[in-house]
Parts: structure tokens; C-alpha cells; sequence
């Protein structure tokens, strides 16, 4: 066979694959989806990974939460990887705070991804629906802090290694990155100053959702074609959102992601609210 027909038969194997799992529009409203998870991270560290579950259920239409769940996880966990790149060119990360937040987080990524699994999906994407809301209002109360701004504490190991471990048990329970929980947490118990925690919060987004995607994988929770085109999709969205991150203000942008996170799980509380009443 030339290689003209190894072409042909490598994209009929895959367009017959995106047949069985996906319809077209299906995969490409999944590269869409990836597209706003990866701006997300390169933008502010993190968010797309607590849109990435509703989108691939709600927007692209594919409801399987155990299944979305480990699938978004590597998604998220190759998009913040990707995105860490241009971060650490720009001496954005600080890898051993990175590595002390995480080492924690794993065993809490673990321990939650157990729970996570023996919760009935609708049950846990009503969880989840309030964990958004949590957030959401975090952000719409919390100071927007100037790039500039060095912090005026000291660095507290003990602090981290237990806000790692709280997040690292969020992050495998509900299968998010724990971006907008990691940079807060890295500015108070790291003294890091705003963009130095969105770069090195990326360490753990990346790490947690890649041991969330390894134990729902071995439950069978994974669809790799969809995490694919999550990644497509977020490469380009993660460099757009990298080089804004230090270019726009983020205080009306951040409320008005809060506001839509807000709607959105209003509506997953709405779909999901039989699953207790």
C-alpha cells in the first residue's frame, strides 16, 4: 500500500470511530468545549475544569457522569500541562511549590476518586452543582489583586500541605482541576503573588486530573476519543488565554464567568434535583 492509502484508511478508521462514539456534531461541538476549558486555564489557572463536566454532558450531549467525568479529567490534566509551557518560558512557576501542593493532593485525589465512583451520577452532578455555586460566589466576593502585587506573609508548609490534600479530595471526587481553588490557596499558605499562582497551579491541575483520568480508567470510565478533542480544542484556547493573562483585567471578566457558572448550575440542580426528592 502507498502512503496515500494508508491516509485513507487511517481517516476512514477515525471518522468511523467518531460515527460509533459521537455524531460529527457532537465532536465538533467537543473541540468547542475544549476550546473554552483551555482558555480558561491559560487565562486564570483554572475554571474550565468546572465548566468542562456540564459542557460535555449539557452542551455536547453526551450523559454518562462517571464516564465525563474521567474522560474531562484528562482533558484538563493535558490542556494545563500544555498551557504550563509558556508560563514557565515567561518564569511564571514555581515547581516546587508546585510539587509540595501536589504530593498531598494525590493521596486526597485518591481517596475522593473512591467516593466519587460508588456516588450515583446524578447525585454527584447535583454535588457538583452546588460546589459550583460555592464557587462562583467566591469569586464574585473575592478582590481582584493586581499581577504586581507581592504578598506580604510568609510562606506556611503546613498550610499547604493541607489546602493540597482538601483539593487534591475535591479534584478526584467531582473531577475537576481545582484551578480556582489551587491559586488562592497557593497566594495564602505559598506567598505567591497572583500570576506566579495561576503558572504554578497549573503543576497540579495537571497532576490530579492526570490521577483522576488513571483510577476512572481502570473502572472503565474513559472515553479517549473525547478527550482528544477536548485537547484540540484547548491547545488553541490555552495559548489565547496565556497570552491575555497579563494583558486584560479580570475583575469583570471574573464576574461575569461567576454569573455563568451560576446559571449553569442552576440548571444541573434543576435536571439533577430527583436525585434526592
Amino acid at each position: 500500500m502507498s502512503l496515500d492509502d494508508y491516509l485513507v484508511v487511517g481517516a476512514s478508521v477515525f471518522w468511523t470511530s467518531i460515527a460509533v462514539y459521537l455524531t460529527l456534531k457532537q465532536a465538533i461541538l467537543s473541540i468547542i468545549s475544549g476550546l473554552i476549558v483551555g482558555f480558561s486555564l491559560g487565562l486564570i489557572g483554572g475554571g474550565g475544569s468546572i465548566l468542562a463536566i456540564p459542557l460535555l454532558i449539557y452542551f455536547v450531549g453526551y450523559d454518562h457522569p462517571h464516564i465525563v467525568i474521567g474522560t474531562t479529567a484528562l482533558a484538563v490534566s493535558i490542556n494545563a500541562f500544555l498551557n504550563l509551557l509558556p508560563h514557565a518560558r515567561k518564569k511564571h512557576v514555581n515547581f516546587r511549590m508546585g510539587a509540595l501542593f501536589s504530593i498531598p493532593g494525590i493521596v486526597g485525589v485518591l481517596l475522593g476518586a473512591e467516593i466519587g465512583l460508588i456516588t450515583p451520577g446524578d447525585k454527584l452532578l447535583f454535588i457538583f452543582a452546588i460546589l459550583m455555586i460555592v464557587i462562583a460566589a467566591y469569586m464574585l466576593k473575592r478582590k481582584c489583586v493586581d499581577v504586581a502585587t507581592e504578598p506580604t506573609h510568609k510562606e506556611s508548609r503546613t498550610k499547604l500541605l493541607s489546602i493540597g490534600f482538601l483539593v487534591g479530595f475535591a479534584s478526584g471526587f467531582f473531577g475537576i482541576g481545582g484551578g480556582f481553588l489551587i491559586v488562592p490557596g497557593l497566594i495564602y499558605a505559598g506567598a505567591l503573588n497572583i500570576i506566579q499562582a495561576v503558572g504554578t497551579s497549573l503543576v497540579s491541575v495537571g497532576v490530579f486530573g492526570l490521577v483522576t483520568t488513571l483510577r476512572y480508567s481502570l473502572s472503565g470510565d474513559l472515553n479517549p476519543l473525547i478527550s482528544g478533542l477536548y485537547i484540540i480544542g484547548g491547545i488553541a484556547g490555552g495559548w489565547i488565554g496565556t497570552y491575555y493573562a497579563t494583558r486584560v483585567s479580570k475583575r469583570l471578566l471574573t464576574k461575569m464567568f461567576a454569573i455563568i457558572i451560576i446559571l449553569v448550575a442552576i440548571y444541573m440542580l434543576f435536571m439533577n434535583v430527583s436525585a434526592f426528592f
